[in-house]
């Protein structure tokens, strides 16, 4: 293993022209040469679609993608100091409102999350029109589907197989939109199913587990004594009721002996077992991976954390979706604009203001200092703080507060009477 390893280090890093130095290999194929295949030591096979039916995944999973998805996202054009919203240019409608056809700026940035938090990888296909190759539409694409190929010049190309006729066509990088999660490689995300591998699988088994526990009746197995002597043909006969009705799966069956022998159980119960303790652990352990806070999936052991509800919220917002926005971000901007475009000042970003607010009585706390309270100048206009609540700006409202006069008026102790 340890040789296979360093030889395609020593391949990826010589010169042995381009036809040697051509690399099909992802970071998924790297990451289980070192650490070996899906399957994880507890037995169960760990894949997107066996790690979605783990209910901790699926919560984590949409937690992230539904905090992404729900974020406004526009193309802003920087106008000196000022910024403002590019509506004319044809990426903000594709970005904002309709990615394709059949998807809307929600459903696809959903589906692009999902794609990207379990495969490390997300794709679309950029279809470009008119002369300035304006982006138009965004087709995502299967992450199953997409062979990355890469170049011993560093260029990227990629093999999409058809859905339906198999057929492989290739693209170049200009033609799909490629967002990677934490890379090993610097060219392909490494997939959270095999990052995660052992604590997905043990849920998925420890789940398995309890579920033929309750299927036989939550009964564990052991010894069952008739009194007196059985014949074979009695003896066939209930086991043969066993089988058919008491023990369908085989699992869990129970002996069956004469002569007045006792039962003695086999197995632990599951309180014995201390399996719902176990349970909650992997929960844990999966948010843990996924990094997302045990609360934002409705963990009980996390329950008493709920008087800091505010806080972890926007520990949520800066720590677990801050990140993935910025990921977002630079790669719309450096794959969907123009270098025309980003010359002429225009940029991509997400406003999460609407998940940073706080209780109305520390946003007025805020807000009043933001307006020059406590001798400070101010550094918000009142319409800047109106735009945050969604609120239409006001006549004179674009001024910025500056402080008062530090002499101020006649202190009224000093024996003045302000005249």
């Amino acid at each position: 293993m340890a040789g296979g390893f360093w030889r395609r280090i020593a391949e990826a890093t010589a010169a042995t022209g381009a036809a040697a130095a051509d690399r099909k290999m992802s970071s998924l194929e790297l990451f289980r040469e070192i650490y070996g295949s899906r399957q994880a030591r507890s037995g169960a096979s760990v894949t997107p679609e066996t790690a979605l039916a783990v209910a901790t995944v699926l919560a984590c999973v949409r937690v992230l993608a539904d905090g992404v998805a729900q974020i406004p996202v526009r193309v802003y054009r920087r106008d000196g100091a000022a910024r403002h919203v590019a509506a004319d240019h044809g990426l903000h409608e594709t970005l904002t409102l309709k990615p394709n056809p059949w998807q809307t700026s929600f459903e696809f940035r959903e589906t692009l999350m999902l794609h990207l938090v379990l495969t490390g990888n997300a794709f679309a296909f950029i279809n470009r029109v008119g002369s300035e190759r304006t982006v138009r539409e965004l087709i995502p694409i299967d992450p199953g589907l997409v062979t990355v190929e890469r170049a011993s010049g560093g260029a990227l190309t990629y093999k999409v197989r058809g859905e339906g006729s198999g057929e492989v066509r290739t693209f170049p990088a200009e033609a799909i939109w490629h967002l990677r999660g934490p890379s090993w490689n610097s060219w392909l995300g490494m997939p959270a199913t095999d990052l995660a591998r052992e604590a997905i699988g043990l849920s998925i088994s420890l789940e398995q587990g309890q579920a033929d526990f309750q299927k036989n009746g939550a009964k564990t197995s052991g010894l069952f004594s008739i009194a007196e002597s059985m014949s074979k043909e009695r003896y066939d006969h209930l086991r043969e009721w066993f089988d058919g009705e008491a023990a369908k799966t085989g699992s869990y069956r129970p002996l069956i002996l004469d002569r007045g022998a006792t039962y003695t159980p086999f197995t632990l119960s599951s309180v014995d077992q201390q399996l719902l303790e176990t349970r909650k652990h992997q929960i844990e352990e999966i948010c843990r991976a996924f990094r997302v806070m045990p609360l934002m999936v409705g963990h009980p052991a996390d329950m008493a954390a709920r008087a800091a509800t505010e806080s972890i919220f926007i520990h949520h917002v800066v720590h677990t979706l801050a990140p993935w926005y910025r990921r977002i971000e630079q790669s719309a901007e450096a794959r969907l604009l123009a270098p025309a475009d980003r010359a002429a000042g225009l940029y991509v970003r997400f406003t999460p203001n609407a998940l940073m607010r706080g209780a109305s009585k520390e946003r007025a706390e805020f807000y009043t200092r933001a307006l020059g309270a406590g001798g400070g100048d101010g550094w918000m206009t009142p319409n800047e703080i109106r735009g945050l609540e969604d609120l239409n700006p006001i006549e004179g409202g674009d001024t910025l507060p500056r402080r008062a006069d530090p002499a101020g008026p006649p202190s009224q102790e000093d024996g003045s009477d302000g005249a």
